[in-house]
Parts: C-alpha cells; structure tokens; sequence
C-alpha cells in the first residue's frame, strides 16, 4: 500500500475522530464565556489558547471540525448520489435528455462553485440545511459530467445489451450494469470533493454566511481571529492548520486513488 496514502489516511482518521468524540475529549462548553481569560496564547490547559471571550479555541476547533465535517459529508454525498445518477441515466437514455441535462451542467459551470453557492445561500439565508443544499447543487454536476462519460463506454458492451433485450427497464440497467462498473471512479470522486466542499464551507462562513455564531465552524473561527493578527494569532492560525491538514489530507488520498484506478478529473 502507498506510504503517503496510509500517512494522509491516518491523519484524516485522527482529524474525524477527534471531532466526533468531542465531547469525551474536552469537557468544556465550547460557547463558554470567560472574560477573565481572554487572549491566553496556547499552554498545556488551553492547548490553542482562549479567544476574546475567553473560550477554548481547542474545544471550540473539534466542535467546529463536527459541524464543517458533518456538512461536508452529506453535502458530498447527496451531490454524488444525484450526480452520478443523473450522469448514467444521461449515458444510457441519451438524445434529448442527455444533451438537455449536459447544457445545464455547462450554465453550471459557467459560475465558481464558491460564488454559485455564495449567492444562493445569500438569497435564501445561511442555515445548515440551506449549506448542505446548495452545495450540493453546486458540486453535483462534476460527477454527473465524469460518470456519464465512462457509462458511455459501457452502454455498448455485451452485458448491457443482453439485459436490454430481456426486457430491464432502463433504471434497472442503471442500478444493476452501468453502476457496480462506475463504483470505483465515484469513489474516487467523492474523495476528492471533500476537501473542497470544506473548503466551500469555510468560505461561506468566513463571509457570514455559513454556520452562525455562537456555532463554531472553522471558516467562522478563521473569520473571527483575522482582527487579532498581530496580538493573538493563534485564533485564525491553529483552526487553519487544521483546515488546511484536513482539505490537503482528502485531496491527497483522492489522487493516490485517482492514480491506482486510472481515472481522470
């Protein structure tokens, strides 16, 4: 098995685990305000330091790390799941409704994804619900863009024509030929879109319009901390790090996957 694959997996292994078992490893209220402690720099009782409220950046960051990994998560795989489906039926349906769900994928493309998902959540109103949502319609075109140019390939082959002639509906070709056969490309690419669907996420809350506060996110924790810079700069640095080891950790994993089972972007 590849060293740097093993080595970027464990640390995206470490990064979930210890946002998901937040509260066994810190027992402070991550919203707890103490004004007596603002602005302490990191030490081994508050291992990232306190902010301008006095609240442990450290809890503070693994709770963020739930909610941004959370949304994340779903965001990628509701975008996955639609894409991808969206993709085979194109592929194997095609004529009109293939090159009318491709038109819509290039308008898709015409808008960063970042500024599509910021002026959705804009018009509608930043919740989590609203994020998971629009950035999935953000995303989920790439992989019905990348499924549907290899269930092209496979459309034509033997298997797919015999259960054709035995009367499969085209769903049941979808779901039972043309997907087992895609499952290792969508795998590969739900890898790769988490890092930039937290990316995405941070963005959105690093302008207000993600995660609200008091809720700690690491785009809003960043967002928080750039006015201390130069007095307190482990607001906006550690939850960065942490960001940025979590984003570089999944884009690595993806392209050692990407190179094993030849599949491109």
């Amino acid at each position: 098995m590849n060293a740097r694959f093993v080595l970027f997996g464990a640390l995206l292994a470490a990064i979930v685990a210890t946002s998901l078992f937040a509260p066994w490893l810190s027992n402070v209220d991550p919203n707890a305000i103490d004004l007596s402690a603002t602005f302490q720099s990191p030490t081994w009782h508050h291992w990232f330091g306190t902010d301008q409220m006095g609240r442990d950046v450290f809890t503070r960051t693994l709770y963020g790390g739930r909610i941004s990994l959370a949304i994340a998560f779903c965001a990628v795989l509701l975008a996955g799941c639609f894409g991808a489906l969206a993709g085979l039926l194109s592929a194997y349906i095609g004529g009109r409704f293939d090159a009318a769900l491709m038109r819509i994928v290039d308008a898709q493309y015409a808008l960063p994804p970042v500024f599509l998902a910021m002026l959705i959540v804009g018009i509608c109103g930043p919740s989590m619900t609203n994020i998971v949502i629009v950035v999935t319609l953000a995303n989920w075109g790439r992989f019905a863009r990348i499924i549907r140019a290899e269930a092209l390939s496979l459309r034509e082959r033997d298997f797919v024509l015999i259960a054709k002639l035995a009367g499969a509906t085209p769903l049941h070709v979808v779901l039972r030929h043309l997907l087992p056969n895609v499952r290792n490309t969508f795998v590969v690419l739900l890898t790769l879109d988490i890092g930039l669907v937290i990316f995405m996420e941070a963005a959105l809350s690093f302008v207000g319009l993600g995660v609200q506060p008091p809720n700690p996110s690491w785009g809003g924790m960043i967002a928080e901390g750039r006015n201390y810079l130069d007095t307190a700069w482990w607001l906006s640095a550690l939850p960065g790090l942490v960001l940025i080891a979590t984003v570089l950790s999944s884009n690595r994993i993806g392209e050692c996957l990407q190179r094993g089972n030849g599949v491109s972007r």
